[in-house]
């Protein structure tokens, strides 16, 4: 196909939200880091642009390329995930909270962020090339070995919020593919039978976010029922239309703890109220949405795979990061996409909207 016909077809609007809402998380960013005496918060928001230009490269980099020509090298990519996974266990970097997530390339990367695109492609291409053959177990198991090399290695990083993430990624694409009834009520019982072993493995520090979120200490004032306290307050403050840019009590007054990630959302409620908040799920609403009809047009399995992939990560994020905010979830620590402070988040991200792009420029001709 000719590279005219490529930008012919290129989604604008799915670019353009994109790109609406990138500058609007720097903003809430540099909201939320105002005033900051901390190295670390005063770097945010220069970071987050750069990563966003660097994103924006990549990502149109990604639409450019066909897609299934990335499906053909699996293999090395999923080697190249392993391997990333490997070096950060045992060479990576340490973060505040002990977790051992990143590598250092002269600018810091998560790979297990990196990872969620790179498993859309190696999972959907392995989905693809079987799809006719989901009635069988051995095809969901393979599926399963698949996924589950990564999702160990990042499991002991630890990370539970990204573990969970490639799970639901998992179960998104085999069912997108034509994942059978009775192998559901077989996982599901597999994974009730397996809670017990799961809970023993996590972190202190893990089972007690979940276990103040069941039942919460109300004299708490320095773990998640404080933040997640003070993010109630921060969006009930912000009432219908908020208090206004850089205006907010909580945040300004920094009663809202990790605001420039986790609770990013309580600061555009605070600031821009129900009706702000609202506005920001709408537009990646509209993203998803997008993606997902760039799913019903694809040229073949690989591309919907693709698709479903990267619209189930953005969805799921979402949902996860405005529920902990709102009190409804337990905190997990997975950012707001698009949104939230987070290079590597934030370049993934666009990444999945260039491999979505690069599946709707080559989607059917009817659509």
């Amino acid at each position: 196909m000719r590279s005219v016909n490529i930008w012919r077809r290129f989604d604008y609007v799915l670019f353009a939200v994109t790109g609406v809402l990138v500058v609007f998380g720097i903003l809430m960013i540099r909201s939320a880091t105002m005033d900051a005496v901390s190295a670390d918060l005063i770097s945010r928001v220069p970071d987050q642009i750069q990563y966003a230009l660097i994103g924006t490269v990549l990502m149109f980099v990604l639409a450019f390329i066909d897609y299934r020509m990335l499906g053909s090298l699996h293999i090395w990519l999923y080697l190249l995930l392993v391997i990333m996974l490997i070096l950060v266990l045992t060479v990576g970097t340490v973060g505040d909270a002990g977790a051992r997530r990143w590598l250092n390339l002269g600018i810091l990367i998560q790979p297990s962020e990196l990872g969620k695109i790179i498993i859309i492609i190696t999972l959907g291409h392995f989905l693809a090339q079987r799809y006719e053959q989901m009635d069988r177990l051995s095809t969901v198991m393979g599926s399963l070995v698949h996924i589950s090399i990564p999702v160990l290695l990042i499991f002991l990083q630890p990370d539970l919020g990204t573990t969970i993430v490639f799970v639901v990624l998992w179960a998104t694409l085999i069912w997108a593919a034509g994942l059978r009834m009775q192998h559901i009520a077989l996982f599901l019982l597999a994974g009730l039978l397996a809670t017990p072993f799961l809970w023993s493995q996590m972190e202190p520090y893990q089972r007690q976010r979940i276990t103040q979120f069941i039942a919460p200490e109300e004299d708490d004032t320095q773990g998640s029922t404080y933040n997640i306290r003070q993010a109630a307050i921060s969006i009930g403050s912000g009432g219908l239309v908020g208090k206004g840019y850089a205006n907010g009590s909580q945040t300004q007054l920094r009663f809202l703890r990790v605001r420039h990630t986790d609770f990013i959302f309580s600061v555009i409620a605070e600031e821009f109220g129900f009706v702000g908040g609202v506005g920001v799920m709408a537009l990646i609403g509209v993203v998803i949405m997008r993606i997902l009809h760039g799913a019903r047009t694809a040229v073949d399995p690989l591309g919907s795979m693709i698709c479903y992939g990267v619209a189930s990560i953005i969805f799921f994020q979402t949902v996860v990061s405005v529920g902990m905010n709102l009190g409804m979830l337990p905190v997990t620590g997975l950012t707001l996409p698009f949104i939230s402070s987070g290079g590597t988040s934030l370049l993934a991200t666009l990444a999945g909207i260039g491999l979505a792009q690069s599946v709707i420029v080559r989607r059917k001709r009817l659509a």
